[in-house]
């Protein structure tokens, strides 16, 4: 992705730091570059970052000798998924009762209460009843507005015994992942599960615990209901914002902050609140440009710079500063302050008045001449968020965000027109444009477009629906090709349809695979849209081949090649495979009651936003003007 398609622009296997840069140089030098540096495979909100100490774990999985998993947990052992909110879980100051810090045994549920009840909260928590009253007065303000159950009549419970036995199983696949970070990386952004250490590396600027903040709904909306707490506990007393480091904008706003709100909207622990409200303050300086486009890197302690070296410090990335939309919207929302909303709005206006080579949008800007940098398209590395952030703040305003309606499905005639291509076996794939030469390969990190066309097609003109919807199951057909295809049958970071490859990866520096969820991910949605069974048949495959090649004694790691036979681990678990991953394979063998599409929406980390009703920022007195 980098080096012959962006110009001065780094994006690989880890950081995006010059420092990584040339120490993975370095190790290709010495002959290992052929397995850790990969120049073309890295979306941007998934950093691959490889263990410092270079260990590596072999088995012999295709013999059996790899680390074996656990047997599923029994449908009828545990009340399945019931944490149900429908008001306050603490008081105002967001300290919790001593009973409350007790209840930490099992899955936690919450009884039902009425719209606007102002009765106390009744958590049970294996015999134990705690109330806590609602009495933040924006809370009261919100309750009857945005915040909305993650469960409807039933909890999202599955009603045949296999969907339910295959949800408890992921349920504990994220309890093994959650227990191992805490033995050996409690606090670390994330778990080495082979040199049993945590990872902290320099995409956050100093800010820690991203698999903790990353994991907050995930271990909530599955009945986690120790591991919430603990998490939580850290949250609160342990995460510090006002670091100095050089801190991706991208990756905080997505794992941080989107994490903090989807936590404050499903359990309205003010906590979460108070510090995503600090941290979004953090965020403003990365905008002070002369464009208004925000820098990459920010400061967190209140200053923001572009990175080191030349050209590049120069570029802002599509995908970096057009996945910002959904949290900086909600921001303003919990602060009635419509800065966050406005700096936003500028980037949309600013992208709108610039011309499109054939309507595309190059992954490449500059934030002080406000030019395209270069004529290079993905919808994989460096731009496939920004498509997604367009489709989901239009269903996120109610349905009432015009401009990013028409950007979203102009974009996507753009792309059907110039880089949907048909494979000659057959398969339709989305192909990469540089400067007007087609490049036909598909990233992994592409494969979250089949969801995102899904979910977009109702929305379009009556002609073209159902068109839309055979193109989003075409194109999750092909990723799963490129899943089926591999002797581990999981799909390598970047797939081809060039000289006879067909959905395969020939390259050695494309076959890893780091624990993405786009491919399951667009699994859930396409359920959700035809039923069809499928895509939960495919989603157990992707779980039951987690389970073989990359669960390990000591927590989940990715692999370095999907296609060999004696498998070796990267060393490391990655914050999504928490946040995602396991949430989208938790929801696919869930019933469509929870978090309901028509209330939620889910950023790019997979984090639940609550779609805000038409008349909840007019009553607040600061709705922008989505039509113009």
């Amino acid at each position: 992705m980098i080096f012959k398609t962006l110009a001065g622009k780094t994006s690989f296997v880890g950081h995006r730091l010059p420092q990584t840069f040339l120490f993975l140089l370095f190790l290709g030098s010495l002959g290992f570059g052929a397995l850790f540096f990969l120049p073309e495979t890295s979306r941007l909100k998934r950093i691959f970052q490889h263990n410092s100490d270079n260990s590596a774990v072999i088995t012999d999985s295709m013999n059996g000798q790899s680390a074996q998993p656990s047997s599923p947990i029994g449908a009828a052992q545990f009340d399945i998924g019931v944490l149900r909110i429908q008001s306050q879980l603490s008081s105002s100051n967001g300290k919790q009762t001593n009973n409350n810090k007790e209840s930490s045994q099992g899955t936690v549920s919450m009884e039902h209460t009425s719209e606007g009840d102002a009765a106390d909260n009744k958590v049970h928590t294996r015999g134990v009843v705690v109330s806590s009253r609602a009495r933040s007065p924006v809370r009261v303000k919100l309750r009857n507005c945005m915040l909305k159950p993650p469960y409807l009549a039933n909890y999202g419970k599955p009603s045949d015994p296999e969907s339910l036995q295959r949800r408890e199983k992921v349920k504990e696949m994220m309890k093994f992942a959650w227990d191992n970070y805490k033995r050996y990386a409690w606090g670390e952004n994330e778990l080495r599960p082979l040199s049993r250490n945590g990872n902290d590396g320099r995409t956050f600027g100093g800010l820690r615990g991203a698999s903790i903040v990353d994991s907050l709904d995930t271990l909530y909306i599955m009945g986690l209901g120790e591991e919430y707490q603990e998490a939580k506990e850290w949250v609160e007393n342990n995460l510090n914002l006002n670091v100095g480091g050089e801190a991706s904008l991208f990756e905080v706003n997505i794992r941080y902050v989107g994490g903090l709100l989807s936590a404050y909207y499903l359990t309205g622990e003010e906590v979460f609140k108070r510090k995503v409200v600090e941290l979004g303050r953090n965020l403003l300086p990365a905008f002070n440009t002369p464009t208004g486009i925000p820098h990459g890197v920010v400061i967190l302690a209140g200053d923001s710079r572009r990175s080191s070296g030349g050209d590049l410090g120069r570029s802002s990335v599509l995908a970096e500063f057009g996945t910002l939309h959904l949290e900086f919207v909600h921001l303003s929302e919990l602060t009635n302050d419509p800065i966050y909303t406005e700096k936003v709005m500028n980037i949309r206006k600013h992208l709108n008045q610039l011309d499109k080579p054939r309507g595309l949008y190059p992954n490449a800007l500059n934030p002080v001449s406000g030019n395209w940098e270069q004529h290079y398209v993905s919808i994989g590395a460096l731009g496939d968020s920004f498509y997604e952030y367009l489709i989901k703040s239009y269903l996120m305003s109610d349905r009432t965000d015009e401009v990013a309606k028409r950007m979203y499905y102009a974009a996507l005639e753009a792309i059907e027109n110039n880089l949907v291509q048909r494979s000659p076996g057959g398969l339709i794939y989305v192909a990469e444009w540089r400067g007007g030469i087609l490049d036909h390969r598909m990233s992994h990190l592409a494969c979250f477009s089949g969801g995102m066309i899904g979910i977009g097609a109702e929305h379009g003109s009556p002609e073209t629906r159902q068109h839309q919807l055979d193109l989003a199951a075409n194109i999750t057909h092909t990723c799963h090709e490129s899943y089926r295809r591999t002797p581990t049958k999981l799909g390598p970071e970047v797939f081809r349809f060039d000289d006879g490859a067909e959905a395969s990866a020939p390259r050695v520096n494309e076959r890893h695979y780091i624990l993405r969820p786009e491919v399951v991910e667009s699994y859930m949605y396409m359920w959700r849209l035809t039923h069809d069974p499928k895509y939960r048949e495919w989603g157990w495959e992707a779980l039951e081949a987690l389970e073989r090649h990359c669960r390990l004694a000591t927590g989940y790691s990715g692999i370095i090649d999907v296609y060999g036979h004696i498998i070796q681990h990267d060393n490391l678990q990655q914050s999504f495979f928490l946040a995602e991953t396991l949430k989208y394979l938790y929801l696919l063998f869930s019933d469509d009651d929870l978090l309901p599409l028509k209330d939620w929406v889910f950023n790019t980390e997979a984090h639940p936003l609550p779609v805000i009703p038409r008349n909840c920022s007019q009553e607040r007195g600061h709705r922008p003007n989505w039509t113009h």
